[in-house]
């Protein structure tokens, strides 16, 4: 289990969350992954939920996959969290639900149908390697199209640019950030994921 959690997100968020020390939540009715939110939709309907939200974030260390599906392009970013003191803030609301997300076989689930309370945090087993785990909260009345929940900035362990984002303009952007009240002494790099200087110099011998 990894001792972190990345929210893949974008600068619009970060910048969001770290002025208001709180995790939008959304309505999963939009997601690319129609098999998901269907199940979402579902549960929603059998359980009398009239408003349902949702956040994902990887409990994996960082790969390809997610920056170039969830953060792709130069206004990427990834909240890294540290996952005691997260979990530790997020068990504060009430109703809130955070549990790794299983990865299903349509014949496993053939087999063995799932119960209504597993629905919001199933999927597809060929989304295995997301490695989610999701932040789950509904109501039964219908309300605004988006939840906000307290998560405080001590629960970063850092902010992460994207790859993709020059190195010049990596610069500017931690400056505006850090410039944010309460945020100079959280820890942001550019991610080197697709360009790292340490890796490229071992092709000729170097350490």
């Amino acid at each position: 289990m990894e001792t972190l959690l990345r929210r893949y997100t974008e600068l619009p968020y970060v910048v969001d969350y770290l002025r208001t020390e709180e995790l939008a939540l959304l309505n999963p009715a939009t997601w690319d992954d129609r098999n998901d939110s269907f199940f979402i939709e579902e549960y929603a309907r059998r359980s009398g939920a009239k408003s349902v939200y949702a956040l994902c974030l990887a409990d994996c260390a960082e790969t390809y996959h997610h920056w170039r599906v969830f953060s792709h392009g130069s206004s990427g970013a990834c909240i890294q969290f540290k996952r005691k003191e997260f979990l530790t803030a997020i068990s504060k609301v009430e109703g809130l639900r955070s549990e790794a997300v299983s990865y299903k076989t349509i014949n496993e689930l053939r087999r063995v149908k799932p119960a209504l309370n597993e629905l919001p945090f199933l999927k597809r087993f060929a989304f295995q390697n997301e490695g989610e785990f999701r932040l789950f909260y509904t109501s039964e009345t219908k309300e605004p199209p988006i939840q906000r929940i307290p998560v405080p900035r001590h629960c970063v362990d850092r902010i992460i640019l994207s790859p993709w984002l020059p190195n010049v303009v990596a610069d500017r952007v931690k400056e505006t950030l850090k410039s944010i009240p309460g945020c100079s002494n959280v820890k942001m790099y550019r991610s080197t994921l697709v360009e790292n200087e340490d890796w490229k110099n071992l092709a000729n011998g170097g350490t």
